[in-house]
């Protein structure tokens, strides 16, 4: 009888040792060796600029409240609520105590494709990350070069406000077991270079999706939902579908929507409200050519 209980003891362990091992190589972050972005070169500055523009980085690291000038100063601050908790957006200026001018293209690059920390740990969604995996690596290293020739700024954003269990970030490893992923986010039957070009901005640097298509209760991307429109993560409201069959701007055209994103109006002559104004701003450094690649997407995914 004794022998029976530690055998059946002794399964137990090993069945949890056994559990433990899977779950740590389900969750351990996964960053690419470095070298994956060893001969990348010189970085593109200009083409930097262009990518730091579309990703709209200065939407979330700019000081709350910057404008001019002060928007290029990225020292963080801005408090991202969420049903999950508060996110505080940190520096990423290239001040090397409180910002990224000690990191490795390696590090960036890591932060931004496959959301690992320079020390290791997994980093929150809330810096997406999900989007960012669908960059290029060459897009990566000329983003990476450009926040370098910005202004440093010694502001050091206070950490997140997130209750338990939300603060275990070995528990964001699981989250990244069941969403994260490189894939495109909808399949196109026989997209041109244009179309093609403007999923790459929607999906990859623009990370259009990370507000406009709905979650579930976890935070993941419900796929079948791609830009259908969700609850407004700031709390008010709702941000729009923008497929082709939404009442948004189904009825726009090509034209339409790309004249919006360079000018901010819309063919009613409305102009761009909400979180939606700085987004236009940014998406506007564009060139024209990427505004009506965007355009041609938009019009190319499935309607919900």
């Amino acid at each position: 009888m004794v022998r029976r209980f530690i055998r059946f003891l002794l399964c137990l362990v090993g069945i949890a040792v056994v559990g433990g091992a899977v779950f740590y190589v389900i969750t351990a972050p996964n960053p690419l060796p470095d070298s994956h972005w060893s001969g990348l070169g010189e970085a593109d500055v200009k083409n930097g600029e262009t990518v730091f523009w579309a990703g709209g980085c200065v939407s979330c690291h700019a000081a709350p409240g910057a404008q001019g000038d002060a928007k290029l100063v990225l020292s963080g601050g801005l408090a991202l609520k969420s049903p999950f908790g508060t996110f505080h957006v940190p520096n990423v200026s290239p001040d090397e105590k409180a910002g990224i001018g000690t990191w490795t293209l390696a590090q960036f690059g890591n932060a931004m494709k496959r959301g690992v920390a320079p020390n290791g740990d997994h980093l929150y969604p809330s810096f997406p990350y999900g989007s960012y995996a669908r960059m290029s690596d060459k897009d990566v290293n000329d983003l990476f070069g450009y926040l370098k020739t910005l202004p440093k700024s010694a502001n050091v954003a206070p950490p997140h406000e997130l209750p338990f269990p939300f603060n275990i970030r070995l528990a964001l490893g699981g989250w990244k077991f069941l969403y994260f992923n490189e894939q495109p986010r909808v399949a196109l039957e026989n997209p041109d270079e244009k179309v093609k070009r403007g999923q790459y901005l929607v999906e990859g640097p623009g990370h259009c999706g990370e507000c406009h298509t709905p979650r579930d209760a976890l935070g993941g991307f419900k796929p079948d939902m791609w830009l259908a429109g969700a609850p407004n993560p700031e709390g008010e409201g709702r941000i729009p579908d923008i497929t082709p069959g939404s009442k948004a701007i189904g009825s726009w055209s090509e034209g339409d929507i790309a004249n919006y994103l360079e000018t901010g109006f819309t063919p009613d002559f409305d102009s761009a409200g909400g979180s939606m104004t700085e987004v236009q701003q940014n998406i506007a450094h564009l060139p024209k050519s990427d505004l009506e690649a965007i355009a041609a997407y938009l019009k190319a995914v499935p309607s919900h």
